[in-house]
């Protein structure tokens, strides 16, 4: 029953993803068909993780009142609805409204099970369970690109929103398993305030190093589509293919990252990601028209990006008690969407003034702004 659980949980998480390299992947296309410029993606998105930011401050809360098993059922089935809403929409407020639910879903779902894995299982499950987020996002951009090359983009959104239905049929049909863990050290989570979270020494190194993090991942994964046609001149049905090599990468950086999170430590493994993240952005730096480096370096920068996120949620309830952590990893998820809120959209209006060949420079930022505040947060803790 533990087990099947583990598989529940990994197969909600393929839920989570399944949303979030959609619009990207369809953008260079959506965007036209609305009659408004490319940079109006940030609009979207910005809405989209404001949303998940309001629900992951709460989600806490939620998960305490009704249980992670109930908030995750009623997350997929608002993100399903908020898909097959994008899919009939055919003007731009259309997407701004369905955005609405699809971020509420996303940051209840996303709070409640990041907590609930690093109460309950190891390191490597944390990862793997990120690694089933990113089979998620792999499997969208060729549905887009599918529905592009075939009929239109709405199909993608009919697709994706019919698998997000069956997985949230799958799951209420299966509450029961979620007793296993009852009795466990869920049931010690403490509510403390959002000014009582910031007060635990360690805690604003955090939120600002996962903060940045967030914002270099989201605009790597937002943009990637957009970069290639911009910058590569690539057809966008191809685009929509190559931005998720992304995806691919880091997929199997997080595959691999399970096998040696256990013995590595969460830290070390942080560390590690972060020195090929760097890797990749270095490759994107290289001024070659060829988009065999471009393509490369997106695959090393998502394998890079691999076990940065699960690992810096796992280490959590180790770091400032697993009494705290549900509080924690709550506003952590706010912290994160932040980041993903504010910065792929001000990097979209950079790149339409400047160029969007400015993306490396971008993502080093934030990279060297994240491992510096996560290594202090680690200190901290230590001490």
């Amino acid at each position: 029953m533990y087990t099947f659980l583990l598989v529940l949980i990994y197969i909600a998480f393929i839920s989570l993803g399944l949303p979030d390299s959609l619009l990207g992947s369809g953008w260079p296309v959506m965007h036209g068909d609305f009659g408004v410029p490319v940079s109006f993606m940030g609009i979207v998105t910005m809405l989209i993780s404001g949303c998940t930011i309001i629900s992951s401050l709460f989600s806490n809360r939620l998960t305490r009142k009704l249980g992670t098993r109930v908030v995750t059922v009623v997350s997929v089935f608002l993100t399903a609805g908020a898909l097959f809403g994008f899919s009939f929409s055919d003007r731009f407020w259309m997407l701004i409204v369905f955005s609405i639910p699809y971020g509420l879903g996303a940051g209840a779902i996303d709070a409640a099970l990041n907590n609930y894995v690093a109460l309950h299982y190891r390191s490597k499950h944390m990862n793997w369970l990120h690694c089933f987020w990113g089979v998620g996002t792999i499997v969208s951009p060729f549905v887009m690109s599918y529905a592009l090359t075939n009929s239109v983009w709405n199909n993608g959104y009919r697709i994706v929103g019919s698998i997000q239905l069956g997985i949230g049929l799958l799951l209420l049909c299966t509450l029961p398993v979620w007793k296993v863990n009852q009795k466990t050290a869920e049931t010690r989570q403490r509510s403390i305030g959002f000014i009582d979270t910031l007060k635990i020494r360690g805690v604003p190194f955090l939120l600002i190093g996962f903060f940045a993090y967030c914002a270099a991942e989201s605009t790597a994964m937002g943009w990637a589509s957009t970069y290639f046609v911009e910058v590569k001149n690539i057809a966008p049905e191809r685009a929509a293919q190559y931005a998720a090599l992304f995806y691919i990468g880091i997929t199997t950086g997080r595959f691999v990252s399970g096998f040696v999170a256990d013995a590595l430590g969460d830290r070390r493994m942080i560390v590690v990601g972060t020195a090929i993240l760097l890797c990749g952005v270095a490759l994107l730096f290289i001024p070659v028209a060829n988009s065999a480096l471009a393509i490369a370096a997106f695959v090393v920068i998502g394998f890079g990006c691999g076990p940065i996120y699960p690992c810096i949620i796992h280490s959590t309830p180790h770091n400032f008690g697993v009494e705290n952590s549900g509080a924690i990893i709550g506003i952590q998820m706010a912290s994160a969407y932040v980041g993903s809120t504010f910065l792929p959209p001000l990097f979209g209006v950079l790149g339409n003034r400047i160029g969007f060949s400015i993306l490396p420079a971008y993502l080093l930022v934030f990279v060297v702004l994240m491992v510096s505040m996560t290594e202090l947060m680690f200190r901290t803790a230590k001490r």
